[in-house]
């Protein structure tokens, strides 16, 4: 019998056999289909990234690739050939499973990746099946923060801006706090680059503090809350404010004051106190002249971390030296010097009287003023006078 028979006379052998040539892929090859699951995973920076794909069925000769991305900026992530020093398939050699394998993500592993099957052709192999594409989200913490002072230290005062950075976290959202000593700061929202989306990002946070003379032991804190990080857990970057802080010393001169007795031997004494830091240096000048260097005393430091420093100068109080002026003067962490000035005055008593009567040179020196010499001129012209009045008037 053959297949021209009628159906009402075949056999039920052949019945069957007919259905199934009827039926699409039945008794033929397998449809093909090309199986990419995922359609989004999130994965931490530094784990490995699993991607599947899978086939079925028949399908023409070529490879599978994976690819990031879609057109023809796409780029290949893994295929047969070639070095791909991150990615292994999950399945050595496998016709049906190309699962891969990507370690160590980094943040610009971002993207969406596709499975895609080729067949080959007289030329290049032509694309015959793309899956439909996993998006990848890559989480990344922020770096440790670093915090910086300005250029240049800063006197009590002014306020001064403090900066913290941070940079190659994912997603984009970052908190960041302030703290001085532990009590809280008022700062603006940080600015976070790139503004649009990117792989990961960076941060940066600034802040005004006025500083004063009593935080030469105070700290700076910035603090980070991402959501990378374990609960309750932050990134701190601290910055000492004795790193920005310059305190200028007071500076004053003691002794003499009162004026002091000639040829006496007196000690003026330079104190330079509450500075930081410690980098100073003391020198003495007589009438704008610089003069020896005094003695110093060791460096002292205070209780609340600022430095005390000591000079004594003596000199005698020669008559030469009356009225003269000292002038200590500091020089502090390479600024312009500031002096302190105290004058000698001295006291000169008059001379005791001699027990045996003036002596020779005092009559010498009596007879030699000129105002004596015009005294006696001046009685012996009223003499004159007073004589020819008298020899006028008895004329008469």
């Amino acid at each position: 019998m053959d297949l021209s028979t009628p159906v009402s006379g075949l056999s039920l052998p052949w019945l069957v056999l007919l259905l199934l040539l009827e039926i699409p892929g039945a008794g033929g090859a397998e449809e093909f289909q090309l199986l990419q699951p995922q359609g989004a995973v999130w994965v931490s920076a530094g784990e490995t990234l699993t991607l599947t794909c899978s086939v079925t069925g028949h399908a023409p000769g070529g490879p599978v690739n994976w690819f990031k991305g879609s057109g023809g900026g796409r780029q290949l992530v893994y295929a047969e050939t070639g070095s791909f020093p991150r990615v292994t398939r999950a399945v050595n050699g496998s016709d049906t499973d190309f699962t891969i394998r990507i370690s160590d993500t980094r943040p610009a592993d971002a993207g969406t990746y596709r499975c895609v099957k080729f067949k080959r052709g007289s030329g290049a192999d032509e694309e015959f099946r793309s899956g439909a594409g996993t998006a990848v989200t890559v989480s990344a913490s922020p770096s440790a923060p670093s915090v910086s002072g300005p250029p240049s230290r800063a006197e009590p005062g002014p306020s001064v801006t403090f900066t913290c950075t941070s940079g190659g976290f994912s997603p984009r959202d970052i908190a960041v706090t302030w703290l001085k000593n532990g009590a809280k700061l008022s700062a603006p929202q940080p600015r976070v680059l790139p503004e649009h989306e990117s792989v990961s990002y960076n941060m940066s946070s600034t802040v005004g503090v006025s500083l004063t003379r009593g935080d030469v032991r105070s700290q700076l804190t910035c603090q980070i809350e991402h959501s990378t990080l374990p609960y309750s857990t932050h990134l701190r970057g601290t910055y000492n404010l004795s790193d920005a802080l310059r305190v200028p010393p007071r500076l004053r001169v003691g002794d003499p004051a009162a004026p002091v007795a000639l040829n006496e031997s007196v000690m003026f004494t330079c104190h330079a106190e509450g500075f930081y830091p410690k980098d100073a240096s003391l020198t003495w000048l007589e009438n704008g002249n610089e003069t020896n260097l005094g003695k110093s005393s060791p460096l002292a430091e205070n209780p609340d971390g600022t430095y005390t420093l000591q000079s004594s100068l003596e000199v005698k109080a020669t008559e030469q030296r009356n009225r003269s002026m000292f002038t200590c003067r500091v020089v502090h962490d390479s600024q312009p010097p500031t002096n302190a000035s105290q004058m000698l005055t001295i006291s000169q008593p008059p001379p005791e009287p001699s027990k045996d009567g003036p002596s020779p040179d005092a009559g010498q020196s009596l007879f030699s003023s000129p105002a004596l010499w015009i005294g006696l001129f001046l009685e012996k012209m009223l003499s004159a006078a007073f004589l020819l009045f008298l020899f006028l008037r008895s004329k008469e």
